[in-house]
């Protein structure tokens, strides 16, 4: 036959759109034509292919050959299409039947020597390849990796021969299976090891509770880094389709790995980052780390040394939980439910306030150092607590902490209570959904009204105070928001007033 047909995926942001393989032979001089939008990591499979195709045992036709990707309009990017295309190829030439491509859908990139290697976004190709019916053959580590989506239908394969003998009923490929292990989680250090600090570890527990963001500040060796890094500790793992949304993102980068299914991403991006690696960008459109954080973690340390403009790309993202990439050529669309944690000195010297350290630094550089976060980007951090330096009686005494295992379990009752009133963390509630889960009793209420006049507090930090509200009762085990819930939220809000 001289036409053959294969299945297969592209990716547009999260989604990976089918891409058929069309691939014809005709008579005429020998040549290879790859159409349909290719990138240049496509059109180099003609060479791959080739190579692949004479190192398997297979001849490769002297014919002119012609591959489409259809449809033509969506662009086509990476080695995932050398598979197919060389499957398409051989069904074309006759060397493998033609019926059984139908049945599935294939993507992996080929060695010169005809060995599958792994391929970026496997596991987001695979959450949409279970709506068709067919089975999903990909290289042997990316089949593992797309077996997380709980479908049986992935096929392990670790050649293009084995492909072919499958193809053929000669020898059925293996069924991918899924190995997560949770020896290892979690593995950031725990908060037992903390000494002092207890109002910043009691935010930590409220932060976690409701996925709250948090804004630290203090200066230098307080433990402010010491404390981001131990909240992942006290988070509980991601379940369902949480952990799989987070994982495809991952994915798409190249940076899952299996067994870290389940465990909260944490990133950490240096104050260096452009605007482009902090939300995304580039030709093809990736992820960014707001979405590389997605369902987990992303700590900004020393927060006014960013950019203000790359800051201030982070303020839509807060609010919708996703960001949309726009450029001439293409459009993409990510998740970014990502907990924002920072932190940052209260002066640019840093011991403004220090009991010890004598600060250097003028009224107005410590006006201009903090003017560097905007008062809008200030408004949508939900907690924003002060950092001291510890005392050495402090420091030469023993950790007095509460273990990360013990917090979690506080943390993991209040995120139930939540998910069992409102179906998401108190965070991501609405403003519709304030009104009828977050209203205090009257003297919570008549407090907060109070401190809205006193702190000229807008809107936003209105509902972001209720919203802290409700969690802090959470972890009370109280239905109602009392007096005390209000007050403490609203404490955690004074440096933005200043």
């Amino acid at each position: 036959m001289a036409l053959a047909i294969a299945h297969s995926r592209g990716l547009d942001g999260l989604n990976a759109p089918p891409v058929i393989v069309e691939a014809h032979l005709a008579s005429g001089l020998p040549s290879f034509t790859l159409v349909g939008l290719p990138d240049t990591e496509v059109k180099e499979a003609r060479d791959r292919v080739r190579a692949a195709i004479v190192n398997s045992g297979f001849d490769f036709p002297s014919k002119r050959i012609t591959v489409n990707l259809a449809p033509a309009d969506l662009p086509k990017e990476s080695g995932r299409f050398d598979l197919p295309i060389a499957l398409g190829i051989l069904a074309a030439s006759g060397q493998i039947p033609t019926p059984p491509l139908a049945d599935y859908e294939f993507a992996g990139e080929l060695s010169l020597s005809g060995e599958l290697r792994p391929i970026r976004g496997a596991l987001a190709m695979a959450l949409q390849t279970g709506d068709t019916g067919k089975a999903f053959i990909l290289p042997e580590e990316s089949a593992t990796e797309a077996a997380l989506t709980g479908s049986t239908h992935i096929l392990a394969a670790r050649s293009l021969l084995d492909v072919c003998a499958h193809l053929a009923d000669r020898q059925a490929l293996p069924t991918a299976n899924a190995t997560v292990s949770r020896k290892n989680w979690p593995n950031s250090a725990d908060f037992a090891e903390v000494r002092g600090q207890s109002q910043a570890k009691r935010a930590l527990e409220i932060a976690a509770a409701g996925q709250h963001s948090l804004l630290m500040v203090g200066p230098p060796g307080s433990g402010k880094s010491m404390l981001a890094a131990r909240l992942p500790g006290i988070m509980p793992a991601l379940l369902g389709e949480a952990a799989k949304a987070s994982a495809a993102v991952l994915s798409l980068v190249g940076q899952f790995v299996p067994e870290a299914f389940g465990v909260r991403p944490y990133r950490q991006p240096h104050h260096t980052a452009s605007a482009v690696a902090l939300v995304g960008g580039g030709n093809p459109p990736r992820p960014g780390e707001i979405s590389l954080a997605h369902q987990g973690i992303l700590f900004l340390d020393e927060l006014p040394e960013f950019d203000r403009n790359v800051l201030e790309t982070l303020r839509e993202p807060l609010e919708s939980g996703r960001i949309h990439i726009a450029r001439a050529a293409r459009h993409a669309e990510f998740p970014a439910e990502f907990q924002l944690i920072a932190a940052m000195n209260p002066c640019p010297c840093g011991f403004h306030g220090h009991g010890n350290h004598k600060c250097r630094c003028t009224p107005d550089q410590i006006a201009r150092y903090r003017s560097k976060l905007s008062g809008p980007f200030l408004d949508r951090i939900d907690l924003i607590i002060e950092v001291p330096a510890l005392p050495s009686e402090a420091l030469a005494g023993q950790a007095d902490g509460e273990t990360s295992a013990a917090v979690r379990t506080r943390v993991e009752a209040a995120q139930a209570l939540q998910q069992t009133r409102q179906q998401k963390p108190n965070a991501r509630l609405n403003t519709k959904e304030v009104d009828a889960s977050c209203q205090p009793d009257e003297a919570g209420g008549k407090l907060l009204h109070q401190a809205t006049a006193q702190l000229d507090l807008s809107a936003r930090a209105w509902h972001r105070i209720l919203k802290v509200a409700r969690t802090i009762a959470d972890l009370a085990g109280s239905e109602r928001i009392g007096a005390a819930h209000v007050a403490e939220a609203i404490q955690y809000r004074r440096f933005a007033r200043g």
